[in-house]
């Protein structure tokens, strides 16, 4: 509520807009929406917004750096064997992934930048070989529990439904 509060009274501070400004200039598949572009102090208009994208630009970088910081983090310690807590690991990423994808749906408009496209290349190398070490890591626990499966059955059998009467089948 106060940021729609906020909202209005920067629209209502707004001394002369130029109404026929309006931008219609869209990529294929973007919705287009009505912006209104102030006619007072064209330069610092454009400093303004240019100041608040790169603030949006930097938000969203610092995201992506702190999801790609936990994911390296976890990664290191599966590759080198220490001990992890994987619910804390989990719950981490689950946090930085959400704060991710919030900011990505905020702020669509940043897709194109060059920087943001590099960094999310760079998450993605990252979250892939991630995955791979953890599917390594499930795989190898999955072995060890059947081993030992079988080994608490066959200390527990007494033989009663093995041996002889098995192998002819009765």
């Amino acid at each position: 509520m106060q940021a729609h509060e906020g909202a209005a009274a920067l629209v209502m501070e707004q001394p002369v807009v130029d109404t026929e400004a309006m931008t219609t200039a869209a990529a294929p598949g973007d919705a287009l929406l009505p912006v209104l572009l102030s006619n007072v102090g064209g330069e610092l208009a454009n400093e303004g917004a240019d100041t608040a994208r790169s603030d949006e630009v930097r938000g969203l970088l610092a995201a992506i750096r702190r999801l790609e910081s936990i994911v390296e983090e976890e990664t290191v310690a599966l590759g080198t064997g220490k001990k992890i807590d994987f619910d804390e690991f989990s719950a981490r990423k689950s946090r930085s992934m959400l704060e991710f994808v919030r900011l990505m749906r905020a702020r669509m408009h940043l897709g194109g930048e060059v920087e943001i496209t590099e960094e999310i290349q760079r998450l993605r190398e990252k979250l892939e070989r991630n995955r791979s070490l953890l599917e390594m890591h499930y795989d190898a626990v999955r072995e060890v529990a059947t081993i030992v499966v079988k080994a608490i059955r066959d200390a527990e059998s007494d033989g009663t439904y093995t041996g002889r009467a098995a192998q002819d089948g009765r």
